[in-house]
């Protein structure tokens, strides 16, 4: 764990413990390459200019995660959370001086299982910034656990399909790539894949999709940075092939990203 390049110091982490004021983006890097790294980087800059008020410097971002890669090896997943160690509970509104806390973790296997999904009625507060305040989403995770499932899918107030606590998630319906376009966070791999889908012969287009919806639908899946590209087994009581060869290709054409270079 390091701030702006060194080790953090237990005083810097206690603002953000406290507070959980803070974006962040996660990524996978391979040999110091990350996919979609210039979308990790735009968000991290219009997330900070949101919350903080301020230019972010991506070039250090950059910086930062190479060094951790450097230090580390790879394949690993590298955390970058934009923070303000000396922000104060009662002043937020004074002049932040967001800084890079940069965390790393071994990377997964890019061919994991599939999931299954406890749909739960949940909806995040500013969900189109990736915010370090996770309670919310870590509830509905654990009780779908709790129920036997893998993780928890989210519908709106009108029982729209949204996201999962950490992933997008997509459906394939009659050659089409459909998105849920009901508030959500689009993620970096939700975005790259959308440009994939035409070299495996798919549609990608947004839209409603309600849970009534989800018996018709052929297969799904859910992306992010972290896994990539992840079939599901089932929502709720509604099965889905975990082999659908569309899903193999659209994973398999992800994995083949050279990625760019830190």
């Amino acid at each position: 764990m390091h701030l702006d390049g060194r080790p953090v110091s237990a005083e810097e982490l206690i603002g953000p413990a406290l507070y959980g004021y803070g974006h962040f983006t996660t990524m996978r890097v391979e040999d110091l390459r990350v996919r979609g790294l210039s979308l990790h980087l735009e968000r991290l800059a219009a997330d900070c200019r949101f919350l903080f008020g301020t230019e972010l410097d991506t070039g250090a971002v950059r910086e930062r995660v190479r060094e951790a890669a450097e230090r580390e090896g790879s394949p690993l997943v590298v955390r970058v959370t934009v923070t303000d160690p000396g922000l104060e509970l009662g002043r937020p509104g004074r002049d932040a001086h967001p800084r890079l806390l940069v965390t790393t973790r071994p990377a997964g296997p890019d061919r994991p299982g599939p999931l299954s999904l406890a749909t739960v009625p949940f909806e995040r507060d500013l969900p189109r910034v990736k915010g370090t305040g996770l309670l919310g989403t870590l509830v509905r995770r654990r009780a779908a656990q709790a129920s036997g499932f893998d993780d928890a899918l989210f519908l709106d107030r009108r029982s729209l399909v949204s996201e999962g606590a950490t992933f997008n998630i997509a459906f394939l319906c009659r050659g089409t790539l459909l998105w849920p376009n009901a508030e959500h966070l689009p993620g970096t791999t939700m975005r790259l894949l959308s440009e994939l889908a035409g070299d495996v012969g798919l549609a990608s287009r947004s839209a409603s999709v309600h849970v009534a919806d989800l018996p018709g639908m052929e297969a799904a899946l859910v992306t992010n940075a972290a896994t990539g590209v992840r079939p599901v087994a089932a929502v709720d009581e509604f099965p889905f092939p975990v082999q659908a060869p569309v899903v193999e290709r659209l994973a398999a054409a992800y994995r083949a990203l050279p990625g760019e270079p830190l």
